[in-house]
């Protein structure tokens, strides 16, 4: 969980506006913080506990009482500037080798976990031959683009991990072919070659549209937190944003079957999706349902453009937060649940809050630290 989230979170939780599964993800913020495994490594478990320890009796230094709902931006960038501090603190404890250091977390950067778990930064207009541990041939990056090879060296299943922040887009080429092209705060989980006899399965986290290459003796599965979609050959667009309270799948082209994730597969069981049809798990009651819709308005994100069709302002301001990587603070609760229809092409964050203004009359100021309020 990024900075930005954990304010976010913090800010409904002090103003008693947060739900069941924004609870959820705050109170997994500690673990995933402090994964041993995935963030920082502590020489000692005392070393762990203790820095742990400062930052929950800091954070609860600076949090409001639950009876006062008044909202105190203050208290959240104070907490904000902990988990800042917190990682400098986490880097200090963090053993003196290179592979240590590449488990520091990384923010703001495109990055690639391989299968050692070390991290590489993945500079967009960069280019050149990617390796793994024992000088392998992967693939090879072109500027916006990984294009892995289908290397007959590589008989083992081993996974790489694509992480993209706010603010960017990334696309992928694997083994078999499929493209993936990943929005901003998205990350996807691949097998760096897809091996033969066995099924095709990618994880996903965030939106991503996937044209995937056609291989009948090996379906292909994508898998969300909540549901798995399953194709041969298809186009179509997932997004699965862990704040979101549901996942959707838009279909272009092509079949997919969707179903929850905690079961086992059953094609008796599965929903069927047709092209121009969107289905959606909802993370509530665990109902997939499934709605007609123009595919385009689901996929413009990919030509830097943003649609929003019958869309709560909530969902708009964390679309734009992801788009633009900014932080947006609404303090007009009313309009938090209204919903509005806008197009936007290749503008900046200030000229579409400018259009929302003019057109909706919602008022905003960006403050010198770039910090957003909506009044």
């Amino acid at each position: 969980m990024q900075d930005r989230e954990f304010r976010k979170l913090l800010d409904k939780y002090l103003n008693g506006a947060i739900s069941d599964n924004e609870k959820r993800l705050l109170d997994q913020f500690e673990e995933e913080l402090f994964s041993l495994n995935k963030s920082l490594a502590f020489k000692t478990e005392a070393d762990k506990n203790k820095v742990k320890k400062d930052l929950w009796k800091s954070v609860s230094k600076r949090s409001l009482p639950r009876e006062r709902l008044q909202f105190n931006w203050r208290s959240i960038t104070s907490a904000a500037a902990i988990v800042g501090g917190l990682l400098m603190v986490g880097y200090f404890y963090v053993q003196n080798s290179s592979q240590s250091h590449n488990n520091v977390i990384l923010n703001n950067v495109i990055t690639l976990e391989l299968e050692d778990g070390s991290t590489r930064i993945i500079d967009e207009n960069g280019s050149g031959v990617l390796t793994n541990k024992k000088g392998a041939i992967l693939g090879e990056q072109k500027g916006n683009e990984l294009v892995y090879s289908n290397s007959e060296e590589i008989e083992t299943l081993v996974y790489n991990t694509l992480s993209v922040p706010f603010g960017k887009t990334f696309e992928l080429h694997l083994s078999d072919g499929t493209k993936v092209h990943l929005n901003a705060g998205s990350s996807l989980k691949y097998p760096v070659k897809f091996l033969k006899g066995q099924d095709r399965n990618v994880f996903i986290t965030g939106e991503a549209f996937l044209d995937v290459a056609k291989d009948s003796l090996h379906p292909f599965t994508v898998h969300t937190d909540k549901m798995n979609i399953r194709v041969l050959g298809t186009k179509f667009n997932v997004s699965s944003y862990p704040e979101d309270e549901t996942s959707d799948v838009v279909l272009v082209e092509g079949s997919v079957s969707l179903h929850n994730a905690q079961e086992a597969y059953d094609p008796m069981k599965v929903v069927l999706l047709k092209p121009g049809f969107k289905g959606s798990f909802n993370k509530i009651d665990n109902r997939i349902t499934k709605d007609p819709v123009i595919t385009s308005l689901y996929t413009s994100w990919m030509h830097g453009e943003l649609i929003f069709r019958n869309m709560s302002f909530s969902s708009i301001i964390e679309k734009l937060e992801r788009h633009f990587n900014v932080t947006i603070i609404n303090q007009n609760k009313e309009l938090s649940r209204k919903k509005f229809n806008a197009n936007f092409g290749k503008q900046t964050v200030e000229e579409v809050l400018q259009e929302l203004k003019v057109n909706y009359g919602i008022d905003f100021k960006i403050a010198n630290t770039g910090v957003i309020t909506i009044k």
